[in-house]
């Protein structure tokens, strides 16, 4: 009997991998500089070899069959086995390639993006994509090869660890305290404006922070981005929830009611056949270590009170 894979090209599993992160042909093809046509033919190519498909294809892009999450198991073993062979020909682990993380883009933005040189001064043979976005992003489609989240996620295929916690709580421009002065008991709250996400968008309950600190606050302005409702606030809409680590330096925001305050964990998730692949170490134990020397400032210890 002929072995169906004795026509298998080993560069397809690569085109496939790709895909896979990219979710889109087009995607694929501007990282592998392929045109659309010869990525496209090639994964058609591979789907014939192993006898059927491996994505579902549709405006939204390329979705993984059950098929091809089965194929993706084997296709990341396949490229973990050539990393580790590299790795034995050069006599050290191999600290370099692409690595993936997600997270929030509050997070990401206002705190992570800044922190990064001294990961890259490092390792400089990696590189770093830092995909910021509000939904749970899927380790085991391969989205990302990191997650750092607000909440251990759910799934079987990932080891996942605490790394800290960072504190929320309220911030108000002088502006607005003036005129519309400033509160100093719970009581006090219900009269004030505030500023939160929008509901529809939100689908993480994590990030309904300003729920948990006022009960039934009275939005007067939305938004689904953090940087857009700290703006807001810093131009004396209202009161809005913020995570410490969202202040800068030179904040004119000031923090009021300190008594009324949230937390959250950090955790970071990786996907359980990635775990040992060195550059994925690399930047785990550098989010680790600087999440534990932060902690404090994640926390609020430079955040300013008013009130």
């Amino acid at each position: 009997m002929k072995d169906p894979l004795a026509s298998l090209d080993w560069g397809d599993i690569r085109v496939f991998l790709i895909a896979v992160r990219y979710q889109r042909v087009s995607g694929a093809a501007k990282e592998l500089r392929l045109s659309h046509s010869t990525v496209s033919r090639r994964l058609s190519r591979l789907e014939q070899v192993l006898g059927a498909a491996l994505f579902e294809r549709n405006r939204d892009g390329l979705i993984l069959t059950t098929f091809g999450r089965s194929v993706l198991k084997r296709a990341e073993e396949i490229s973990l086995g050539v990393n580790n062979l590299r790795s034995d020909i050069e006599g050290s682990g191999d600290t370099s390639g692409v690595v993936r993380f997600a997270t929030m883009e509050g997070i990401a933005s206002l705190y992570l993006a800044s922190r990064l040189a001294g990961f890259q001064a490092s390792y400089p043979h990696i590189q770093l994509e830092l995909l910021t976005t509000a939904r749970e992003v899927q380790i085991s489609n391969r989205e990302a090869d990191i997650l750092l989240s607000f909440h251990k996620p759910q799934g079987t295929d990932m080891v996942s660890k605490r790394v800290g916690t960072f504190g929320i709580g309220l911030y108000a421009s002088p502006e607005y305290l003036t005129t519309h002065g400033t509160p100093t008991k719970a009581n006090q709250m219900a009269d004030h404006s505030y500023v939160g996400y929008l509901d529809q968008f939100v689908e993480l309950e994590t990030v309904r922070w300003l729920e948990e600190l006022i009960e039934h606050p009275r939005i007067v302005f939305r938004s689904n981005s953090m940087i857009v409702q700290r703006s807001a606030a810093r131009g004396a809409l209202g009161i809005v929830a913020l995570p410490h680590f969202a202040l800068s330096e030179n904040e004119t925001l000031v923090r009021v009611m300190p008594d009324l305050a949230a937390r959250r964990p950090l955790w970071i998730s990786v996907h359980q056949d990635l775990r040992n692949v060195p550059r994925i170490k690399a930047v785990q134990s550098y989010l680790d270590q600087l999440f534990d020397t932060n902690q404090a400032y994640l926390n609020g210890a430079s955040a300013h009170s008013f009130g």
